[in-house]
């Protein structure tokens, strides 16, 4: 079996070419320095790796086993001559050698690979690098994306390890911060043209406006080559540093599909000496090698007069031609902050080596240089360039993640520019810093793009999951009675504090108006006006009773009873007062037991009345003596027994559980009622069913002497006075509880007003009207005559 030839490069790698130059640049800075290696020279050895992993693999194996220019298919049998290896530019080749070399410890310091993966110090213990992990960047790119307020989004990716490990760290970091993606596709530069029409068609279907790309800029340009045939512009792109800042990128995109975007490139960079060392070129020639013709013709397409080819397809060039007023890939220095990552990374090996040999004027050439003690050293290792960068690396081999945000805006002429519009740093506390003014977007717009899976919910709204999409897809939900949201895309609204109610928009809880009978209101004013009025008008018929205390119509109608009737009626006209203003826990005691306390009393004098007209009519029948029986003190008595009956009624209820101030939240949405909770039911329904039976009592007994043959019979009156105030209070139950908030307490006071005046005028009127207006009806014989009394 043989093996197959060695892999030979199809084209000369500009590229590669210059991060050549580069590191011979910092090579001969080193040698002619008298401070770091004095007296020391370093050498060195390059290959190209043409992108292929398998033969970087190769390389690295030759180098460690200290190939001297032989075929690679020799044998590796000589012991290591190479303290460290410098490269590769993509990380799965890195991955690779890193993998082949470790167990020798040999140091592979990387300019360009950035993948999260190779910090992984048990899998790569001897790789370390001078460019930030994705692990930084792909956060950073998440935290841009959410900046702007794009929470639907698209993502393309190159695939392999550059790409796969850079985008899952984006998506989770994504995910964390509120962002979707609508579709993530991958593909490699060399997938057959149906693959990379399949991601042209996912675009063209997909509803998302900006597109993250985590792509090397070799598969940039073989998708942008696809698109610009679907003239897909209009999209905002959102870059990793393996494309933002790469000029030839950005040249081949004629179409402008990439004009607008925005994204991550290394932090620019100027070492001094440096462009004038990578241009000159002309020196190669002196080493005799093929290369420098290789180079000179590719990069000026042409022939050396020198050479004896005889195709003469080109045109022939002298090897003096001026590289200064050439403008292609070679003397493009946009990546220039790439070029100082190669020169660091030789710098690193040459400080490790001046430490381990204990350099100062001289360097200790008799040291035993192991491979494990350069890598020992590099990770300890911290200087500053002749530029003033500080070079260290973490406990992952990394160095410190910052980056600048260039955003691409393309001139007047249609050449792109590339702005730094920002600046993200992951040690600092505020990480991302953005100049929004300076950004110009998609087709040369000032706005910001959207992009977003559904609008913002307003406040006053909640979002509502749609079924079988990502979070970032929703609907507005009106938030329900009673609940609020006061912020954008709020997940849940906030129920209101019951002395709060959300007004029409749902996006702000208003305090509730307190509501309560005042007297400062007209309603109030004139219930108060009414119960002085009754009040004075009791007063004035007592005052005419008292007058006339010595006629016959008051001293047959019981005239001790009668005053204490009277007083009784005035306190239930001035316990009314009490229901008027705000409910305190003193007033709210008051107001129930003054009522029942004063009702009981009046209904307990008409019942004493009463029974004092039936006994009357008993002892006028021959050989009765009842009203020995019911006599003064008796009438007395049982006013005190019953009112005292109430009163213990009311002292047990207001022992227990008495009345209270209590704020109603739920009879209006946007009204605190103030009133009083009546503690105890069962106190509060004692107090009036006892009311209530001895109204009952006195109607019927009232009812059984109301055809008493007096001429002037106050059974009648009393029947008449009780059938109104049953009346009252029977229509006082359905208005009370038909009647909103302060309009119960009116209701109620007018109960008792009405009530009151029932009494007061249906007993009291019609004596009046005798005693002032008929006086010569007021006399003993008339009122003990029989018959109809007309004149009532």
């Amino acid at each position: 079996m043989h093996e197959p030839p060695p892999l030979q490069c199809t084209s000369l790698n500009f590229r590669g070419f210059q991060f050549a130059q580069t590191m011979l640049f910092a090579i001969e800075e080193i040698n002619n320095s008298t401070d770091l290696l004095p007296g020391l020279t370093l050498g060195y050895k390059i290959y190209d790796s043409c992108g292929s992993i398998s033969r970087g693999v190769r390389v690295a194996l030759a180098l460690v086993n200290g190939d001297r220019g032989g075929p690679l298919e020799e044998p590796c049998t000589r012991p290591a001559q190479v303290q460290a290896i410098v490269g590769e530019t993509s990380s799965s080749p890195c991955m690779a050698i890193a993998t082949a070399i470790g167990p020798f410890h040999i140091p592979l310091i990387s300019h360009f690979a950035t993948c999260a993966c190779l910090s992984d110090k048990v899998k790569y213990p001897s790789f370390l690098r001078t460019i930030p992990s994705d692990y930084y960047q792909s956060r950073a790119l998440a935290q841009l994306v959410k900046h702007f307020g794009w929470t639907w989004v698209g993502a393309i990716r190159t695939n392999d390890d550059y790409g796969n490990n850079g985008m899952a760290t984006f998506t989770a970091t994504a995910r964390q911060l509120g962002i979707c993606l609508e579709y993530s596709v991958s593909f490699f530069r060399t997938d057959p043209p149906d693959k990379i029409q399949n991601i042209v068609d996912v675009i063209k279907s997909s509803t998302f406006k900006v597109i993250v790309a985590f792509l090397s800029h070799m598969d940039l340009d073989v998708l942008i080559h696809q698109l610009s045939h679907h003239n897909l512009t209009g999209y905002q792109w959102v870059g990793t540093e393996g494309w933002i800042f790469d000029s030839q990128t950005a040249a081949m995109d004629r179409h402008h599909i990439l004009d607008g975007a925005i994204g991550l490139s290394i932090p620019k960079a100027h070492v001094c000496g440096m462009r004038e060392f990578i241009l000159d070129v002309k020196r190669l020639n002196l080493s005799g090698d093929d290369t420098f013709r290789k180079f000179w013709e590719t990069l000026f397409n042409c022939e050396l007069k020198q050479t004896n080819s005889s195709s003469r397809s080109q045109r022939e060039c002298s090897g003096f031609e001026d590289l200064s007023g050439t403008q292609n890939s070679f003397t493009d220095m946009s990546l220039m902050p790439i070029f100082n990552n190669v020169y660091k990374a030789v710098y690193t090996v040459a400080h490790a080596l001046h430490g381990i040999l204990n350099c100062n004027t001289t360097c200790n050439t008799k040291v035993q240089l192991e491979p494990f003690t350069i890598l020992h050293h590099m990770k300890k290792i911290r200087f500053r360039t002749k530029e003033g960068d500080e070079v260290y690396f973490n406990e992952n081999g990394d160095p410190t993640a910052k980056y600048e945000i260039i955003n691409w805006q393309p001139t007047e002429k249609g050449v792109v520019t590339f702005v730094t519009v920002g600046h993200y740093d992951a040690s600092a506390d505020k990480q991302l810093t953005l100049h929004t003014k300076s950004l110009v977007w998609t087709q040369k717009s000032h706005q910001v793009p959207v992009s977003v899976c559904s609008e913002k919910c307003r406040p006053g709204t909640r979002k509502v999951l749609q079924k079988g999409k990502p979070a970032c897809c929703y609907d507005c939900v009106m938030c329900a009675e009673g609940e609020f949201s006061n912020t954008t895309d709020a997940v849940t609204c906030v129920q209101c504090h019951p002395e709060f109610w959300s007004n029409g928009k749902r996006d702000v809880c208003l305090r509730k108006n307190a509501e309560f009978l005042s007297y400062e209101e007209v309603m109030g004013a004139v219930l108060a006006v009414a119960s002085l009025l009754g009040s004075c008008m009791t007063a004035a018929v007592a005052f005419v009773f008292f007058k006339y205390r010595k006629t016959a119509i008051v001293r047959a109608n019981n005239s001790e009873l009668s005053f204490l009737l009277l007083f009784s009626l005035t306190l239930c006209f001035l316990c009314s007062l009490t229901f008027i203003g705000q409910p305190t826990q003193w007033s709210c005691m008051l107001r129930h037991t003054a009522f029942g306390i004063t009702f009981v009393l009046c209904i307990s004098c008409i019942l004493g009345k009463t029974i004092v007209v039936l006994m009357a009519f008993r002892a006028t029948l021959p050989d009765s003596n009842v009203m020995k029986w019911f006599g003064p003190l008796q009438q007395r008595l049982s006013v005190l027994v019953f009112t005292l009956i109430q009163v213990i009624i009311c002292i047990l209820w207001l022992t227990i559980a008495p009345p209270f101030p209590f704020k109603n939240f739920k009879e209006f949405k946007d009204t605190i009622i103030l009133e009083c909770a009546v503690g105890s039911a069962v106190g509060f329904w004692a107090v009036l069913g006892y009311i209530g039976l001895l109204a009952m009592l006195c109607f019927i007994l009232a009812f059984l002497a109301r055809k008493l043959p007096d001429n002037f019979n106050e059974a009648k009156l009393i029947t008449f006075s009780i059938l109104i105030f049953s009346a009252v209070w029977i229509a006082f139950i359905p208005a009370y509880v038909s009647s909103p908030g302060k309009f119960s307490v009116a209701v109620e006071i007018f109960a008792i007003l009405a009530s009151s005046f029932g009494l007061l005028v249906c007993i009291f009127i019609p004596k009046c009207y005798i005693i002032l207006m008929q006086p010569e009806k007021n006399t003993k014989k008339s009122i003990m005559s029989r018959g109809t009394l007309r004149s009532l």
